[in-house]
């Protein structure tokens, strides 16, 4: 096995268990390792401390898969680790149940660029790293010996696959397309699932949670749901009893989408939606100049920040629309505002959107900080993990 040796000092993170080994911690490598091949990382002096997947192109040169030094990364290793991560799901009330669930996170559950998204008989696999990419023969008869799954698609098609020095990937690893359109039942909605086509691995499960949220909050509220892509958060506002919802998104595949998922919903009052394609930040301008008003508004934008290179340039983005979303706020209206920008810290974005308080003449107060549900858990030592930052606010 290669080793990776690192410079004196550049151990201490991985002493506490950070599973990332940047390129500026790297004093040399002895071997000839090819992208994906599992390497022994070692302190300066020769010590063992772990072993990693080897990725030569990233500015992340490994990432951990044990701190174990004696573990030995095979087959029978990605099926424990898998294995253990269905079972930790399992053990959780609010998660057995569930239609779709986040199987695998990445470094959270130990697999580095390893995510798993389970709808129904249906798993969708991506993979974003070069050590996760070479053991995807193991990966996916893990999963389906853990679940019983009929079905396994891969979508690791993201663009943080290049940074890798690997090719977007999609298709099926298992089984082929059910005949009839996959849809999951959510808090009691049905809503259509693309995994073929559709944002991430088909469906954004990080915000289930929320979503359940709006549905309790939007009672008797005219709601206003900007970047609404497949209508989730519309359709548990209107579940949950909202006056009227106006949803707003830039993609007509993406609004045509949600009109078929109200249309699986005959529970529903489709009387009271209203699906609008335009330019989000436009659009609010218009609603602004026409004095519209609104007592319950979900900002859940695009990722402005995939890295923090990018953390400045989308700042602006992120209180431009906040701004916005104060302005058309009532008073005592609720403002539920995300980022799932990984560039873009917890205490950052609270103040950018504190900024954007004050930019609209508006006092707010946060009543809830909004994260991601208990299938896409953060590991106490790698608080990258933490992509998903929210926060409920109500206005003056």
């Amino acid at each position: 096995m290669a080793q990776l040796v690192l410079l004196p000092g550049k151990e201490r993170q991985l002493a506490r268990h950070h599973p990332w080994i940047f390129a500026a911690a790297v004093d040399r490598l002895e071997g000839r390792p090819r992208a994906g091949d599992t390497v022994e990382v070692v302190a300066a002096n020769g010590r063992p401390l772990a072993k990693a997947g080897w990725s030569p192109e990233s500015k992340i040169r490994a990432r951990v898969w044990t701190f174990d030094t004696q573990e030995i990364v095979d087959d029978a290793f990605f099926k424990r680790r898998v294995q253990a991560a269905v079972e930790r799901r399992l053990l959780l009330p609010e998660l057995c149940e569930q239609e779709g669930l986040r199987l695998l996170h990445g470094e959270s559950d130990g697999l580095p660029g390893v995510i798993a998204d389970r709808y129904g008989d249906t798993v969708v696999l991506q993979l974003t790293a070069a050590g996760a990419d070479k053991w995807r023969p193991a990966l996916v008869r893990a999963l389906q010996r853990a679940t019983g799954c009929a079905r396994i698609y891969e979508r690791s098609d993201s663009d943080v696959r290049r940074l890798e020095g690997l090719l977007p990937v999609a298709g099926w690893l298992l089984g082929e397309a059910s005949p009839t359109p996959l849809s999951i039942v959510e808090n009691d909605v049905r809503m259509r699932v693309d995994i073929v086509a559709g944002h991430k691995t088909g469906f954004y499960l990080d915000q289930r949670d929320n979503r359940l949220l709006t549905r309790v909050l939007a009672s008797g509220r005219r709601t206003l749901n900007c970047f609404c892509y497949s209508g989730g958060f519309s359709l548990q506002a209107l579940a949950g009893g909202a006056s009227e919802v106006l949803s707003i998104d830039s993609s007509g595949p993406a609004l045509a989408t949600a009109a078929e998922n109200l249309a699986l919903n005959p529970q529903l009052d489709a009387s009271r939606a209203e699906w609008r394609e335009a330019d989000v930040f436009n659009e609010l301008r218009l609603l602004k100049g026409r004095g519209e008003r609104f007592d319950l508004i979900i900002l859940d934008p695009p990722k402005f920040a995939p890295s923090a290179a990018h953390a400045e340039r989308a700042a602006h983005a992120y209180r431009d629309i906040n701004v916005f979303g104060f302005r058309l706020l009532s008073p005592g209206g609720l403002l539920m505002s995300y980022s799932c920008s990984g560039g873009i810290s917890r205490e950052h974005f609270q103040e950018i959107v504190a900024d954007a308080a004050i930019s609209a003449g508006r006092e707010a107060r946060i009543l809830r900080r909004l994260t991601a549900p208990a299938d896409h858990p953060v590991r106490l030592n790698f608080s990258e993990g933490e992509y998903l930052k929210g926060l409920l606010c109500q206005a003056d």
